[in-house]
């Protein structure tokens, strides 16, 4: 069918999800299924709203709104936790990697939180924004988060790790931190970080298993062929990781 993105056995097991979609006097009050097709197609292309076919997906403005509602009632990070349930921790990798912001994504969000409701920032990289990742043995995305570009990749570390049980954590040096280690050993895992140079001991890890690192370069590598990924085009931090949100579910149901 024109217009159609998602395959009937991925609608399948997001409709139960979906909010909006009870029957009324005059049928269903709203299509999910048209409504992820639209922001789908968004997230795809990079399109600005204005943009969005309305033969295939209807009025944008109708479309631009669902979005911020299902922002606001979290119901992207719920489909999120249904779909992704059950993942493989025979070993997780966590890394983070910058994303360039367009200039339209800058200002404007003063009145609404100010620099930490942008998560943007300078770093070497330009002007962006860093995606913190967890992704497990199979490579997909287990948690996740954002901040502004120049932030340290450990900022987050023990929050994105933490209630995680694996057996392995893989991770590159800029993870070689003491707080870290003894998470990862708390929760009943070996820390596969290699040591920072300055550190007196230089502990051993397992350089085989390191090379499982591969899953999350892949999933950054995946996150970056949705355009409106690779390019950070909205002024708010919660309306870009929507649409992190949107591919990591779709990466599940791949």
């Amino acid at each position: 069918m024109e217009g159609e993105i998602l395959r009937d056995d991925q609608w399948e097991r997001l409709r139960e999800f979906v909010p909006g979609g009870r029957q009324g006097r005059r049928g269903p009050r709203s299509d999910g299924r048209r409504f992820f097709n639209a922001i789908l197609w968004l997230a795809r292309s990079g399109a600005r709203w204005k943009d969005l076919p309305e033969d295939r997906f209807g009025p944008y403005q109708t479309a631009k709104r669902r979005y911020y509602r299902w922002i606001e009632a979290g119901v992207f990070e719920r489909i999120f936790e249904a779909i992704a349930r059950e993942p493989d921790m025979e070993w997780l990798a966590i890394d983070a990697t910058v994303i360039r912001a367009h200039a339209q994504a800058a200002g404007g969000a003063r009145k609404k939180g100010g620099s930490e409701a942008q998560a943007l920032g300078r770093s070497r990289g330009g002007f962006g924004t860093k995606i913190h990742a967890v992704v497990d043995a199979l490579g997909l995305p287990v948690r996740f988060d954002i901040g502004p570009g120049q932030q340290n990749d450990m900022a987050p570390a023990c929050r994105l790790m933490s209630g995680l049980h694996a057996q392995q954590v893989l991770a590159d040096r800029a993870y070689d931190a003491d707080s870290l280690h003894d998470l990862i050993l708390e929760q009943g895992g070996e820390p596969i970080i290699p040591p920072r140079r300055h550190r007196k001991h230089q502990h051993h890890y397992d350089q085989i298993a390191y090379k499982n690192r591969w899953g999350i370069e892949g999933y950054f590598a995946k996150l970056k062929q949705w355009r409106r990924i690779a390019t950070r085009y909205d002024k708010l931090a919660a309306n870009f990781i929507g649409f992190i949100k949107l591919a990591s579910i779709m990466l599940w149901l791949k």
